[in-house]
């Protein structure tokens, strides 16, 4: 929200006041209040008829400290509020003349109590930002009689922001306006379906405001050296997190508000919908199936899309008996062909659904301020929302769930849940305001848990479109309605990468765009991009989505780079535990990876897949693709052409190849299977071994489907020899990448491939010479 004019003056209409010193502080075991008054107090006389803004400085958590910002402390608070994991660690509080602090780890608020007033925060001596005179203010808009809390904080020379959630805009975002609000907006705006009130700077340091309500970010735009944030009301607490790299950042901002969730192995194979509004029954899913198996293409889960429900209807999680007579007879075929089964939903009930009068009877729905139901005519004709504020609603859709699930459902698509009204009343008296976002983390909840108890541990997933903070720890979410050309598919990607930096670690996108008008080239292009993004789906408005329909070529790529997939599952899987663990996605930003080359900054056409692939989709049907390689000498895995880092490239692709570089020094595990997610990742594999360097060691496990890890390898270089160290493994091979004339392996046979050298061995030990 902007509400100044210019450099000097505030815009009309608007009051605004600013702390103008700390007058006082009070110190506590945990926690630094100051006291700071509008104006400056310079005797008793002047406490009188004033206002003060009062500033709590605390840690939830060690390298994290939040301040609290608030006018009137009576505010009541409705609800809902994010969930948090502090653990409320030790923190040393020191006051001299002047001056205050808190330190938390390795992170330090520094308060300059005169004139001029500021809050600086350090990590270990340095800088990362800094709370200005005048950056905290308290603002009435007096034509709408509404406040709120704002806060600046300083931008460096060069300082760039990155985050705010799914964003299709920019992928840095100086310079931008952006509202925390969740809107059914497409992905060619500036709405987005999956705001998140987190910002990472690439100084190293993030900034969550712990709020669901609608965050107004200026990026570099009210004042240009600055990031202004506001919320409305009489308080606002936000967090200052620190680390000492930015996956550091995330990983302590996933303490914070939770891990993603991991999610099952067949998850990461391909996916296939029948299409939004496309005529489908049995006889054409079959085709769609029976059409996958008969052209060799691994197909791990087959969605089935709005219209398995009567039209008009949506939601009454009953099966159209004009296209689907025996719908758990279908379903229970389709598993004994290897299926996953997803369905989609959403959190509405039209009027014409038989659980409209259930609902309506016991409540279920949101109302109005006068008792009457909430109901509007778009998206269904008299729709109603679910109230998930009410116990006996939660229960009362999970059974229907549940009925699901029963009849051999695997996993729900939880579309919708960004039209949220704001003039509602929830059973619990709830904020409906604050409810807006946050709706969208209760739906999403519901369904997962409801997965997780009748699944099993690591065997949820959802296939999401909204979300707000801590959404994370219900995965999997895809990006929205993309248009099938190539700016959407760009688009679609500088979102993926925003909303990785936004503490999300699995993605995945229409494969194609959802929107008609897809062609072969476009077709062919998505599906590479498709099948090395985190998840994969095919999946479109009012066209069919499967290869043959776009030529013989297109069935063979869609083949090419699903077993492609399915051969590095043990390389993902091993990604996807980490990311579970320490919050770093597995679709990364290249500046994520490598912050200390500042040619990746502004990078948002490529990304890593895991710490050890580069990917560079190619965005034209003219197979031309412009690239950046970091330091060292990587590896195309699909051309084996060796590439010097540190510059740029420029290069042509069939649609059988495309810029995926491994990284040096790294070791790739493929395995032994490349037509389905779920197999054995230890059994016969494959070391691929990359450009390890002189006394460099190299370390990689291997996780079974449930994440556990069965095998390590370690391979050690020294001068011309390389040691590979294996545990629990019983046969395998390793693939030495651009090494030649190898002389010698003791305990294996060597053989020479269009890959490079290959070792198969029995050993735990191997030793290899030139």
């Amino acid at each position: 929200m902007k509400f100044l004019d210019g450099g000097w003056l505030v815009k009309e209409g608007f009051e605004v006041n600013y702390p103008a010193h700390v007058y006082t502080t009070r110190a506590s075991e945990n926690k630094l209040t100051l006291y700071a008054p509008f104006r400056y107090i310079g005797d008793k006389g002047a406490t009188l008829d004033g206002g003060m803004m009062t500033v709590e400085l605390s840690s939830p958590r060690e390298n994290i400290i939040g301040v609290k910002l608030y006018h009137h402390k009576g505010q009541l608070n409705h609800g809902p509020n994010f969930e948090l994991y502090p653990n409320n660690p030790a923190v040393s509080i020191e006051s001299a003349d002047g001056s205050s602090s808190l330190i938390s780890g390795n992170l330090e608020a520094i308060v300059s109590h005169e004139d001029p007033y500021k809050i600086t925060f350090k990590k270990d001596g340095k800088v990362l930002t800094t709370s200005e005179p005048r950056s905290q203010a308290y603002i009435t808009n007096k034509d709408e009689n509404t406040t709120y809390i704002s806060e600046q904080l300083s931008l460096n020379v060069g300082e760039l922001i990155y985050g705010l959630g799914e964003r299709f805009t920019s992928f840095v975002k100086n310079g931008q306006t952006v509202d925390m609000w969740n809107a059914d907006g497409g992905t060619g705006t500036e709405q987005a379906y999956k705001n998140i009130p987190f910002y990472m700077s690439n100084r190293g340091y993030g900034v969550f405001v712990n709020s669901p309500q609608k965050v107004s970010y200026e990026v570099a735009s009210e004042k240009v050296s600055r990031v202004q944030f506001s919320v409305p009301g009489e308080t606002m607490e936000y967090f200052i997190i620190a680390g000492d790299t930015m996956k550091d950042v995330l990983t302590h901002y996933t303490d914070l508000t939770g891990k993603p969730a991991m999610p099952p192995a067949w998850s990461f194979g391909l996916w296939l919908s029948t299409s939004f509004l496309t005529d489908y029954d049995e006889e054409t899913v079959n085709s769609f199936v029976d059409g996958m198996i008969e052209r060799d293409i691994p197909l791990e889960v087959f969605h089935f899309d709005c219209l398995w429900m009567e039209e008009f209807e949506w939601v009454n999680f009953t099966w159209d008996k004009r296209m689907f007579p025996e719908p758990k007879n279908m379903l229970q075929r389709l598993k004994e062909k290897g299926l996953k089964i997803c369905v989609w939903i959403n959190p509405y009930v039209a009027q014409k659904s038989v659980m409209f009068d259930e609902g309506m009877e016991h409540g279920y729905f949101l109302k109005r301020l006068n008792g009457d139901v909430w109901q509007w005519d778009r998206w269904q004709a008299g729709l109603a929302v679910i109230d998930f504020t009410n116990p006996a609603a939660v229960e009362w859709y999970r059974s229907k769930l549940t009925e699901l699930i029963d009849m051999g459902v695997d996993s729900f698509k939880t579309d919708f849940g960004e039209r949220i009204p704001t003039d509602a009343v929830y059973y619990d008296g709830s904020d409906p305001e604050r409810m807006h976002n946050y709706y969208a983390q209760v739906y999403n909840q519901v369904v997962f848990d409801l997965l997780k108890e009748k699944r099993g541990e690591n065997e949820a997933v959802v296939f999401a479109r909204s979300a707000t903070a801590g959404g994370q720890k219900f995965p999997v979410h895809w990006g929205g309605d993309c248009t099938s050309d190539y700016p959407s598919m760009a688009e679609s990607l500088r979102a993926g990468l925003s909303f990785g930096m936004s503490g999300f670690g699995y993605w995945s996108h229409d494969i194609a765009g959802f929107e008609e008008g897809s062609n072969p080239d476009l077709y062919k292009r998505w599906t590479q991009f498709g099948l090395l993004s985190s998840h994969s789906r095919y999946h479109g408005s009012k066209e069919y989505k499967v290869p043959w329909l776009y030529g013989e070529e297109a069935v063979e790529v869609t083949r090419k780079f699903t077993k492609l997939k399915l051969s590095l599952m043990p390389y993902l899987l091993s990604q996807a535990v980490k990311t579970s663990s320490d919050g770093v996605p597995m679709m990364r930003s290249m500046v994520l990876e490598f912050p200390e080359d500042l040619a990746t900054h502004t990078l948002d056409r490529q990304y890593m897949l895991g710490e050890n692939l580069l990917v560079a989709p190619i965005f034209n049907d003219r197979g031309e693709v412009d690239f950046y390689v970091p330091n060292g000498r990587w590896t195309n895995y699909l051309t084996n052409e060796v590439l010097e880092g540190g510059r740029w490239y420029h290069q042509v692709h069939d649609y059988m190849s495309l810029p995926l570089l491994v990284r040096p020094n790294s070791i790739l595990i493929e395995g032994s299977t490349d037509d389905k997610a779920e197999y054995d990742y230890a059994e016969n594999v494959a070391i691929h071994v990359f450009e390890i360097e002189d006394g460099k060691s190299v370390f990689e496990n291997i996780c079974d489907t449930q994440g556990q890890e069965v095998a390590t390898i370690t391979v050690t270089r020294n001068q011309d020899a390389l040691e590979v160290q294996t545990n629990r493994l019983n046969e395998y091979r390793i693939v030495l990448h651009n090494v030649a004339n190898i002389s010698e392996a003791t305990g294996g046979e060597i053989e020479e491939t269009a890959q490079g050298t290959v070792v198969s061995t029995t050993q735990k030990t191997i030793t290899i010479k030139r």
